[in-house]
């Protein structure tokens, strides 16, 4: 069991948020408003940080190797989303009046955007157009898209009322799924086209990793316990290490120190397509994050009800505007972390705000931002199979709360199977729009509103 009582923290009470007609809460309210010692914050905050730190990175490096970009400017890139991700995760945890969800949501460039904006490079460079060029007109759509969030966060998080717990464990359940895809990846060395994929040294330490986390949350206790992903990444890396698959090489040639400027690549530029595709991208964020927001908060014990939806959402778009400003891309909330709440029992808004002071540090530190990068994909992998399966443990018990009518049956297998579909199969949409790819190819997203269409059309909520 988790140790979910171990805190060593001083709680701040500032009442409670529950919607009508929760379930019992999975722990105290309170929990979330616990600060831990220093000396347990530290840790716990980390932890969040090399959890989401590949993903966090990703986009940026796939950006900028599509523009061509110096090793300079790859790494102001990197640096400046570091940044943003941090800014964006105290906006998130902390909060701001009437933006901010206040539950502990780490924040991270969405995978979303990707497409879209290669689309626009792929356009550009044909043309000629200089990489310079190209990435303030995708600044200048991040930008709008981001104002454009703001505007229709209030309409989104509304919806709240449609999320009824068979159709919000769906959504959980279907995080916990899709993710499982990204951890089985980084087990087998982070890319499937690769010769060396699979690779039986690579698996060996996604294992190793894998039995250190599952030794230290059976035999561990208190700090030990909770910080037992943290602790199973460095013993991993440790193995890795023997084995000769730890690389510290840029460790030694990362500067100290990374300035990180509004506009570094020049002032934002606006083309309506670049800026309707960046605005679909936000459409399709929100409504992942409106999903992300459900299980956090019934993880935690503090249901969100439709205002907090409305500040988490806000955050989300405010995130992605001070991105743009930043030179940096469009944020959401990041699943995987979600998983440590319910597999650490650690669910303290102040540890992930903890985490967000820690990217910005990297970010102005690319010194340690590479010691990071350095662990190897397949010890995030063997974390990430004990995370991303505790999400979807999560989304049975929330769909199990509630008596399995028919009707909501139909409605949970229906949505599931067609959430599976992107997870399962790279091409299944190919012949639908370009410019659709982000919807099409998110199970969040298909499940999140196939769960709602159909809970809607055969009135699930009852029980007949």
């Amino acid at each position: 069991m988790m140790d979910t009582d171990s805190l060593d923290c001083t709680s701040v009470r500032q009442g409670k948020s529950a919607r009508s007609g929760a379930q019992p809460s999975l722990s105290p309210p309170d929990d979330v408003d616990a600060v831990p010692a220093l000396s347990r914050l530290l840790p716990l905050s980390l932890q969040h940080v090399l959890i989401m730190y590949a993903g966090a990175v990703t986009v940026p490096i796939v950006v900028g190797r599509a523009l061509g970009l110096d090793a300079a400017s790859l790494t102001q890139l990197v640096c400046a989303d570091l940044v943003a991700c941090g800014i964006a995760t105290l906006i998130q945890t902390l909060g701001l009046p009437g933006v901010g969800i206040r539950l502990p949501i780490m924040m991270g460039v969405t995978f979303a955007s990707v497409s879209p904006m290669l689309a626009l490079i792929g356009t550009g460079l044909a043309a000629g157009r200089a990489p310079g060029a190209i990435l303030t007109t995708i600044y200048g759509a991040v930008i709008v898209s981001g104002v454009f969030g703001m505007i229709i966060a209030p309409l989104v998080g509304r919806l709240s009322r449609w999320f009824p717990p068979h159709v919000t464990g769906c959504v959980i359940l279907m995080i916990g799924l899709s993710l499982m895809r990204v951890s089985i990846n980084w087990a087998g060395g982070g890319r499937p086209d690769s010769p060396e994929f699979g690779a039986l040294t690579g698996l060996g330490l996604a294992l190793a990793t894998l039995l250190a986390i599952l030794a230290l949350t059976r035999l561990g206790s208190g700090l030990v316990r909770s910080a037992a992903v943290l602790l199973g990444v460095v013993a991993g890396s440790a193995v890795a290490m023997t084995v000769g698959k730890l690389d510290l090489t840029d460790v030694a040639a990362a500067p100290w120190f990374a300035v990180v400027r509004p506009f570094q690549f020049g002032m934002p530029t606006f083309q309506f397509p670049m800026i309707a595709a960046m605005c679909l991208v936000m459409t399709i964020v929100m409504v992942e994050s409106f999903g992300m927001f459900l299980a956090a908060g019934e993880i935690v014990g503090r249901p969100a009800d439709a205002r907090a939806l409305t500040r988490g959402l806000r955050a989300d778009a405010l995130g992605t505007i001070i991105g743009g400003t930043f030179n940096t891309f469009a944020y959401t909330s990041y699943a995987q972390n979600v998983g440590l709440l319910t597999l650490t029992g650690v669910r303290s808004r102040f540890v992930v705000a903890g985490a967000g002071v820690i990217l910005i540090l990297l970010g102005l530190c690319p010194k340690f931002a590479a010691v990071a990068a350095a662990i190897p994909v397949e010890v995030l992998g063997g974390a990430g199979l004990v995370m991303f399966g505790t999400i979807a443990a999560t989304g049975i018990r929330v769909i199990a709360s509630e008596e399995l009518t028919q009707p909501r049956l139909l409605v949970v297998a229906v949505s599931i199977a067609i959430g599976l579909i992107p997870v399962l199969s790279n091409t299944f949409f190919q012949a639908m729009p370009e410019a659709l790819g982000p919807l099409f190819h998110s199970g969040i997203v298909l499940t999140t509103l196939a769960a709602v269409l159909l809970n809607l059309a055969f009135d699930a909520q009852s029980t007949r």
